[in-house]
C-alpha cells in the first residue's frame, strides 16, 4: 500500500474516531503530498521521495519542540510531541544506537575512513544507508564519536 493510500485510510479513520489531532496530522502529511504532486516537476511520488517528505515534517516538528521547549511553552512542545509520534508510524522502523555504531564501523572500514579527516568522507556514505531510519544529528554525533574527534 503506497503512503498516499495509507494516507487516505487513516483519514477516513481518524474521521470516524473523532481523533482531532491525529486528524490534524494526517491532513498536514496529506498535504505534503498534494503539494508535491501539483508541483509541476514531473516527478513520481517515490518512497524516497515519501521518506524525505516525512523526514522534513519530523525535522520541523523536532525544531519546534525544542523551540517551545525554550520559550517555557510546554504545552505547544507537547502538542508536537504527539504529532511527532504519529508522524513516526509512517515512517521506517528507526534504528538504534547500537545498529547505527555497527553500520558506522561497517562502512567505515569499507571506505577506508580512520580518523577526523575522513569524516567528509564517511558522514555521506552513513546517510545515504541510512536515510529516513534515523535522525541525522544522532548519527553525526556517533560518526564524529567512532572517528574520535569528540
Amino acid at each position: 500500500m503506497s503512503l498516499k493510500d495509507r494516507i487516505n485510510q487513516d483519514l477516513k479513520d481518524a474521521l470516524k474516531s473523532g481523533d482531532k489531532l491525529r486528524l490534524e496530522t494526517i491532513r498536514s502529511i496529506r498535504a505534503l503530498i498534494l503539494e508535491f504532486e501539483k508541483s509541476g516537476s514531473g516527478k513520481e511520488l517515490t518512497p524516497d521521495a515519501e521518506v524525505n517528505m516525512l523526514s522534513g515534517a519530523v525535522k520541523k516538528r523536532k525544531d519546534s519542540i525544542e523551540q517551545f521547549r525554550n520559550a517555557g511553552r510546554i504545552d505547544l512542545a507537547e502538542k508536537e510531541e504527539k504529532e511527532l509520534n504519529i508522524l513516526l508510524q509512517y515512517l521506517p522502523e528507526q534504528l538504534g544506537e547500537m545498529e547505527l555504531n555497527n553500520i558506522i564501523k561497517s562502512i567505515a572500514e569499507s571506505v577506508g575512513a580512520a580518523s577526523k579527516d575522513d569524516f567528509a568522507k564517511l558522514m555521506p556514505a552513513v546517510m545515504k544507508e541510512v536515510k529516513g531510519k534515523t535522525d541525522g544529528k544522532l548519527v553525526r554525533s556517533l560518526v564524529e564519536k567512532y572517528l574520535g574527534m569528540t
